[in-house]
Formats: structure tokens, C-alpha cells, sequence
């Protein structure tokens, strides 16, 4: 079992006891913890939320040594993103959290120059980076600690007990939690409605979705790895018990099946033709330093949450070492020949004993069923064509954030061993406020990849900038029904209060609509946004760019003051009981 290094232990239990005692009398003190908000697991997600509830009092659980998920603990530093990341369609937290990457690696816009992504760097600097910004927002953090019991009145969640691996136990009592668990575990904890796995066709209506529903139809997961190549230099690590089998089953290669359907071949230092780059630098997050996510260590046998995870995991990790195996000693070379016994693993870059990621990939969470849920006829280019030729996805008056990525739906344990999985273009999407909401409990939201969406939309909202966004948002929303004494549902439902918390997204950096020329320092950036909206503005359906003057932006600046005159405030009554205890 893949488990963290000694000086991580250590860490963490230091932090864990100087977190406790910032609240309570001790690690053992059977008070419970009144907080704002309990963010259950210290995902990307669930860092962007405590960002976003910055001011609250504020306690994230994490059960690893790691807080940033699929940046950090799970080892995907190669950030999957969009074509306009660098200057639209995330948020500025966002951006400052990837300026502050390149910072710490001395400026570097790319410091790993991997071809997949435009910032590709170390685990441990994303760690770095926040920790830090978590720090700033004043939240406390417990790692190696999880939720293992909820108690619930009517549609409230009152208490929540955590416990830590030592097996000391941290009762809370939040007004808010938020679930940011890579596989929505607190849904589960506390008998919030969820789907998991694949959806019945007859249910959402997809022309992709599975002819029946069926719960270990879960995207495969990934334990990921990070190899050094030193030429001239023998590292090869044991093969693993059933090589042969996961070799030729998997099976390990560099060849994959495009979209095309013809076979695509990857060099491993050559870019070869008809493929993408060399299989080298496509995750590469240091100089000389690839962190391998690949097919080959993708495992899709068993489901990941059920019963069977414990075997799965093991697996997995069996897979993923066979696949370095295999690189190291089978991998047709570039030159000629079999295996690259120069890659060493690099155990400390993942931080633990076998070199594996702490974390495995988490693609698919339990999915909440939300007040409002995402389906691929709402962002998939070829059916959105077929309603109209417009270059962004259905438009949603309740958004809160901004996504764009492929639905890129990962082979699952019903998929053959030879086939599965699903790739389906987009169009730039909106994050709807219903998506975060339960239909029932009252405080409690999603805040990451366990939001309202389907199987195949999964797909899309999976990837980093999205988390992120749908995260940032949920916090937000907690900070604003705080302050307000209203519930999540409240500003769902009144027409009034959604504008509001959308202009406070806005003003806070947090895009809504898609516009990829204006400049986000300045005021037409969120009069467009929230215009648009709004449905109250006129915009080129068919391009990203609004495309308007100087003059009618400062008309649109105007427009937006007079309607926020006219109708400040929101209608909806304060409901008893919800207050903050800000510090």
C-alpha cells in the first residue's frame, strides 16, 4: 500500500495538532467546534471554496497529507485546461493560483514545457502554492482526517464527527458543509440524494448514455508516477506480481486508438507522425522529469467507490507499476531496441514509499441530485448544432462560473477490456447556481466534482478550472446566505437574489458569461457579463468576442448601475436561525 514518507507523517500530525487547538481545548475536547463552514476533503475544489468563503470561520478535512486533489496528491500537475485559460474563462483566483506556480519556479510560463498543457509543474510547488492561499483565506486545515458520521434534523445537517487516523475524534457543528471529496463521500455520510455510475438513456434523454443505469459503470482511475530520465544509468524496478496478465490485458503501448478510429502511434523522445508530441513530454513537470497519466496505468477492472475498493485500489497500483515496468524494460525505443532502463522513479516527488501518487486520480465522484443537473445535450457541440450554430452552450440565467473541455469520459469496468470510453466536443459552457444545490438539504452543497451533472457531462466538469470554479462558487454562495440570512434555495429561486450573488461572483473576479476580448480589470468586463446574463444585452451569437465599441461599453457600464438602482437588495425574507460568526 502506497503510503506517505516519514517527514510527511510528521507534518501532518503537527499540523493536525496545532489545527485542533486553534478552536478547542485540545485534540480530545468534546465540545463540538462551531464553525461556518466544514469543508469535507482538501480537494482543488475544496481549496478553491475556502478561498472563496475567505473571512468565515472556515475548517477543511482532508484525509491525505496533501491538500489540492488531482494538483497534488493525485499527481496530475499537468493542468487540463482551455484554449483561452491564460486571459478568460476562469477565475482570478484561478489565475493567481497559476501565476503563483510560475513564481516559485522562478517565472517560468511553463516550467515542465509538457505539451498537454500550457503550466505543467512538481506536485509539491501546486502544494506549496495552496497551502499558502488556504492559509491566507484563514482556514484551518486537519489532514489525514475524514468524516465518518452526520447527524441530520428535517432537511439540516447539525453535527458532523471527523476522525483522524490516530483515531481521535473532531465533532463539528457547521451552518455550512460543503462536500469537495473527490468522491462525494459526504453525500453518502449524511443520506443526500446521489447517482453513481453510468445513467439510463431513458432517464436524461442522451444519445450517449447507457441503455440501463448501473452504478459500477464508474470512470476508470489512475494511480500516476513521476520517472527522471538519466541516460547511461540502470534504474528498473521490480515488475509486480502477474506481470505478464496486466501487461497483455491492459495492455501496456504506446499506440492508442484516435478518435478516427485508426491506430495512433507515440515516439517516446519523437514526435511521430499523425500523433500529438512524443509520449516524453506530454506530462513532462519538470526539465527532465515526465509524470506518467497514460492508458497504460488507467484502471478500469473494478469500480472505485462500492465495496470492492480496497481490491481496486490495490490493483490499480499493481497496473501502474507494471506499466513503469514495462517502460523500463518492453517499451519499443525510438532507436531501436526494447525498454528505457534509464528512467528512475521518483519516489520523493509523489511523497511516498513506492513513488506512486498518495492519491489515486479520481475521474468520477458520486453526482448529486441537484435542484438543477448538466447533460450532454446542454454542452455537446453536435447536439447543441442541431438546435442552433451559436459558439457557446445553453445559456443559463442561474450561472455561476465558466467551463470549457471535451467530454472526455474514461473507460469504466462494463467497457470491454479492448474498448470503451467516450470523446465528444463542446461548446464553452456555463456552470449552472442549481448544479451546487441539493433538492432537499438546506446546508449543505457541492463544491467540486460532485455537482449536478450526468455520467457523460461528468466528462467535462471533471477537469482542473472547472473544479475550481464550481468550488470558488459554492464558498462564495455560503459567505453570501450567511451574510444575508437566506438559504442556498432562496437565491436559486428569487430572480433578484441570483443577480445579486452574481454581481458579488463578478466583483470578486469570478466570470459568468463568455467573452473572451474584454479586459477583466475594467468595469465593461462585469457590466457584459452580468447584462448578458441578465438577458438584458446584445451579443454576436456566433463568436466568443463581443465586439463593441468604446462608447457602447460605457453605455452597458451605465445600464448596469441603473438596473442594480432599481432593483438592490433581493426580495427574499431572512430565515431564522443562520447567522456568522465571522472573525
Amino acid at each position: 500500500m502506497s503510503r506517505p514518507s516519514s517527514a510527511g507523517r510528521l507534518l501532518s500530525l503537527v499540523l493536525l495538532t496545532l489545527g485542533a487547538c486553534r478552536t478547542t481545548q485540545g485534540p480530545l475536547a468534546r465540545a463540538p467546534i462551531a464553525c461556518d463552514v466544514l469543508i469535507v476533503g482538501g480537494s482543488l475544489g475544496g481549496v478553491a471554496a475556502a478561498i472563496g468563503a475567505s473571512g468565515l470561520d472556515v475548517w477543511i478535512v482532508e484525509d491525505s497529507d496533501w491538500i489540492g486533489g488531482q494538483v497534488t496528491s493525485q499527481g496530475v500537475s499537468a493542468l487540463d485546461e482551455h484554449q483561452y485559460v491564460e486571459s478568460a474563462g476562469r477565475t482570478r483566483e484561478y489565475a493567481a493560483f497559476r501565476e503563483g506556480v510560475r513564481a516559485r519556479c522562478g517565472g517560468v510560463k511553463n516550467p515542465g514545457g509538457g505539451w498537454v498543457s500550457r503550466l505543467c509543474f512538481e506536485p509539491r510547488v501546486g502544494l506549496l502554492e495552496l497551502e499558502a492561499r488556504a492559509n491566507a483565506a484563514g482556514a484551518h486545515i486537519l489532514h489525514r482526517t475524514r468524516a465518518v458520521e452526520a447527524s441530520v434534523e428535517g432537511e439540516r445537517v447539525i453535527t458532523v464527527t471527523c476522525r483522524d487516523d490516530a483515531g481521535r475524534e473532531y465533532e463539528f457543528a457547521p451552518r455550512f458543509v460543503l462536500d469537495a471529496s473527490d468522491t462525494g463521500e459526504f453525500l453518502e455520510l449524511a443520506g443526500v440524494p446521489f447517482r453513481l455510475g453510468s445513467d439510463a438513456q431513458s432517464a436524461t434523454g442522451e444519445p450517449h448514455a447507457s441503455a440501463v443505469a448501473d452504478a459500477r459503470c464508474q470512470q476508470s482511475f489512475t494511480y500516476t508516477f513521476a520517472v527522471e530520465f538519466r541516460a547511461g544509468e540502470g534504474h528498473v524496478e521490480p515488475a509486480p506480481e502477474d506481470y505478464a496478465r496486466l501487461r497483455d490485458s491492459q495492455p501496456y503501448s504506446l499506440t492508442l486508438n484516435a478518435a478516427s478510429g485508426r491506430p495512433m502511434r507515440f515516439g517516446f523522445f519523437e514526435k511521430f507522425p499523425g500523433s500529438s508530441g512524443p509520449f516524453w513530454t506530454y506530462r513532462r513537470i519538470a526539465p527532465n522529469v515526465a509524470m506518467i497519466n497514460w492508458p497504460g496505468n488507467d484502471y478500469r477492472a473494478l469500480p472505485l467507490i462500492g465495496p470492492e475498493r480496497e481490491r481496486a485500489e490495490s490493483e490499480a497500483r499493481a497496473l501502474a507499476l507494471g506499466f513503469l515496468h514495462w517502460l523500463q524494460t518492453e517499451c519499443p525505443r525510438d532507436d531501436g531496441g526494447s525498454g528505457y532502463p534509464e528512467l528512475m522513479l521518483r519516489r520523493d516527488i509523489m511523497g511516498t514509499d513506492d513513488g506512486l501518487s498518495m492519491r489515486p486520480y479520481v475521474r468520477e465522484s458520486r453526482r448529486l441530485v441537484a435542484r438543477e443537473s448538466v447533460r450532454e445535450a446542454d454542452i455537446a457541440a453536435a447536439e447543441l448544432d442541431v438546435i442552433d450554430h451559436a459558439a457557446r452552450a445553453r445559456l443559463r440565467a442561474d450561472s455561476i462560473g465558466l467551463g470549457w473541455y471535451p467530454i472526455d469520459v474514461h473507460a469504466t469496468a462494463c467497457d470491454t477490456q479492448d474498448g470503451g470510453g467516450l470523446g465528444l466536443a463542446t461548446r464553452p459552457f456555463q456552470i449552472p447556481l442549481g448544479a451546487l444545490i441539493p433538492q432537499t438539504m438546506q446546508n449543505v452543497l457541492a463544491a467540486g466534482k460532485c455537482l449536478g451533472v450526468s455520467h457523460v457531462a461528468n466528462g467535462a466538469f471533471r477537469l482542473h478550472p472547472v473544479e475550481w470554479a464550481s468550488g470558488e462558487a459554492a464558498g462564495r454562495l455560503a459567505a453570501f446566505c450567511l451574510a444575508r440570512g437566506v438559504e442556498p434555495a432562496q437565491v436559486l429561486l428569487d430572480p433578484a437574489l441570483t443577480r445579486a450573488f452574481q454581481l458579488e461572483l463578478l466583483r470578486a473576479g469570478v466570470p459568468i458569461f463568455w467573452f473572451t476580448d474584454l479586459d477583466e480589470k475594467g468595469e465593461a468586463w462585469i457590466a457584459a457579463q452580468a447584462l448578458a446574463a441578465f438577458g438584458e444585452l446584445d451579443f454576436p451569437a456566433e463568436k466568443l468576442e463581443w465586439g463593441a465599441s468604446a462608447a457602447e461599453r460605457r453605455e452597458a457600464v451605465l445600464r448596469l448601475h441603473a438596473l442594480e438602482n432599481s432593483t438592490a437588495g433581493g426580495s427574499a425574507r431572512p430565515v431564522p436561525g443562520i447567522g456568522t460568526t465571522r472573525r
